[in-house]
């Protein structure tokens, strides 16, 4: 059977969280739940990696700013994550080719990092942080299930990660100039902060 839907599927959830990704599947290659892992996702020092990695990201996706900094940060590492998986679960089971399981995993981490980067843009226009929480958990979640679900049902599991890719993209396209307007108030106030830098070192002022 094609490696593909879980390529796809994969690749989705690794735009989201790219180290709950690599947990989970080095965590079912070593319990032996399937043949798909390949065996450098199943290394110890990958698996503690991934882990203590995930634990940084449970903390930071959850406060508001700080999960739109980290979002940024991982702007390359999450569609990087998500090539690298679809290139190695590819050579594992020698049905698709590296190059192109390459390319869909880390098209599709690309896509859902934006639309999840998006989102976090737009809700940190609210001032109040438990959207950000329950926002953060419901992605958490959403990873950890579909990824189940693609190990042992793949194709139902890509079906699923692909319309809530399109449901995503809507939603950003819907909340767009809520998110210019986080992006011109971050701006200002970087602006706003440099001002005030200048003006310290003009007269002489100690920092506030």
């Amino acid at each position: 059977m094609s490696v593909l839907p879980l390529v796809f599927t994969s690749g989705w959830a690794s735009g989201i969280n790219a180290y709950a990704v690599v947990l989970l599947l080095g965590i079912f290659g070593r319990t032996g739940l399937t043949d798909e892992v390949p065996a450098a996702l199943q290394r110890t020092d990958v698996l503690i990696a991934a882990a203590v990695l995930f634990l940084c990201e449970a903390v930071a996706d959850k406060i508001p700013y700080v999960d739109s900094i980290w979002d940024g940060v991982h702007t390359v590492v999450r569609p990087l994550t998500g090539a690298v998986i679809g290139a190695l679960l590819a050579g594992q089971s020698g049905s698709l080719s590296d190059i192109t399981a390459g390319a869909v995993g880390g098209t599709t981490a690309l896509a859902s990092h934006f639309v999840k980067a998006g989102t976090r843009m737009a809700i940190n226009t609210s001032p109040e942080p438990f959207t950000n929480v329950a926002m953060s958990i419901a992605e958490d979640l959403g990873v950890a299930g579909l990824v189940t679900l693609a190990i042992f049902y793949p194709v139902p599991a890509a079906i699923i990660a692909g319309s809530l890719l399109v449901v995503g993209v809507a939603i950003v396209v819907f909340l767009w100039s809520r998110i210019r307007r986080f992006l011109r108030r971050r701006a200002q106030r970087r602006e706003e902060k440099r001002l005030a830098a200048e003006a310290r070192e003009v007269t002489g002022a100690p920092p506030r």
